[in-house]
């Protein structure tokens, strides 16, 4: 939730964590105030595709690089229609954009769009105390919203979880669209949008795959109208133990063996669907420098995640499912979370982390390809 007004960028602001702690700083962007879940991305580089990623809804990001903005906003490398942080906290802006492609500042950015933020904090303090009690409710408060700190930690507080909370509708498409191949059209292929990003089906696109975004509400008969060659289930936010909805849509999906790719929720919904559980992690995955291996190759990839919740799947052998058999095709070298599922006896397979790279490094683009392959496969 954010109220805010323009401009006063330099108004006293302050940032306060349901535990108690605060921060002090200048006002960054708008001024008023904002609630959210406080959560770090380690990326150097990026800002702009991560302020516009729909999984970062309802969450107060921290930039761990120490100065943010340097490249300015330009109009191309949204990922979305919208700034969906709900607000953003930097410790150094930078003073003046220096780059080619900058169309005005991120600063003049966040005032556009009514994002509060903050500057001029200690983020490494913050980011490790976030490390060691985990990501947790916050606020973010500036010009007149200051108030006294007892009153503010107890505002926090009243906020609601991220577990338990259903946001992937409120992100999503409305309305199908469509992303044309981009040169001869090879396949066709229905993506439901849980907060994808848009990146997404243009690397489906330039492998000549025509794409239908799909709301996350679509039924099993809108996929399949499309005559869809394979199903795609995007990433999006909130707590993946309330996609009833598209654990369904998926389940009927398995039943009639259409080849699926599904990545960061969808990897998710794949868990459920094969009959796993989900949990909260303490602070999440954000960034683009995670090392994952590849089990199935034994390759070391390094990948660009946003998660705050992961599948609770076995690594150490191949699950039975009502699907056939699924293993851990992925995993994260740095706490062995389970970043990647695939059926054995079918054509599926889900990862956790952000293929598209927008923005990330390209490490993981060969899972488009995989994809493709599956589609190969089933036509002949």
């Amino acid at each position: 939730m954010t109220t805010s007004t323009r401009g006063a960028s330099k108004a006293p602001a302050v940032l306060v964590l349901e535990d108690g702690r605060i921060f002090r700083g200048r006002a960054y962007g708008a001024v008023g105030e904002t609630f959210g879940e406080a959560v770090f991305s380690t990326g150097m580089t990026g800002y702009q595709e991560t302020l516009t990623d729909p999984s970062y809804a309802h969450q107060i990001v921290v930039a761990t690089a120490p100065q943010i903005g340097n490249t300015g906003w330009n109009d191309e490398d949204d990922e979305s229609r919208r700034i969906w942080v709900s607000g953003y906290v930097v410790r150094d802006p930078a003073r003046v954009p220096s780059n080619w492609r900058a169309k005005r500042s991120l600063d003049d950015e966040l005032v556009a769009q009514d994002i509060v933020g903050i500057s001029g904090i200690d983020t490494r303090a913050l980011t490790r105390h976030l490390r060691e009690r985990g990501s947790m409710r916050s606020g973010i408060f500036s010009g007149e919203a200051v108030a006294a700190e007892s009153e503010l930690v107890a505002r926090v507080q009243a906020q609601p979880h991220m577990k338990g909370a259903s946001l992937y509708e409120e992100v999503a498409t409305k309305e199908t669209y469509v992303v044309p191949a981009v040169g001869e059209k090879k396949f066709t292929v229905a993506a439901i949008d849980l907060g994808i990003k848009g990146m997404t089906p243009h690397r489906m696109a330039q492998r000549g795959i025509e794409v239908h975004v799909l709301p996350a509400t679509a039924s099993v008969d809108e996929v399949y109208a499309v005559e869809p060659d394979g199903v795609f289930f995007s990433n999006g936010p909130g707590d993946p133990a309330t996609a009833d909805g598209p654990v369904a849509l998926m389940t009927a999906v398995l039943e009639r063996r259409t080849p699926l790719f599904g990545i960061c929720f969808g990897n998710q919904i794949l868990g459920r669907a094969l009959g796993f559980g989900t949990y909260k992690l303490k602070y999440g995955h954000r960034g683009i420098n995670q090392p994952v291996q590849d089990r199935t190759t034994g390759k070391v990839e390094v990948t660009a995640h946003n998660h705050g919740f992961a599948v609770d799947a076995p690594l150490d052998k191949v699950s039975e499912t009502k699907f056939g058999r699924a293993e851990v095709s992925h995993v994260c070298l740095n706490d062995d979370v389970v970043e990647g599922l695939q059926l054995l006896d079918q054509p599926a397979f889900s990862v956790q982390y952000h293929p598209e790279a927008a923005a990330g490094p390209h490490d993981a683009a060969y899972l488009f390809d995989r994809f493709v392959s599956l589609m190969e496969g089933q036509r002949a």
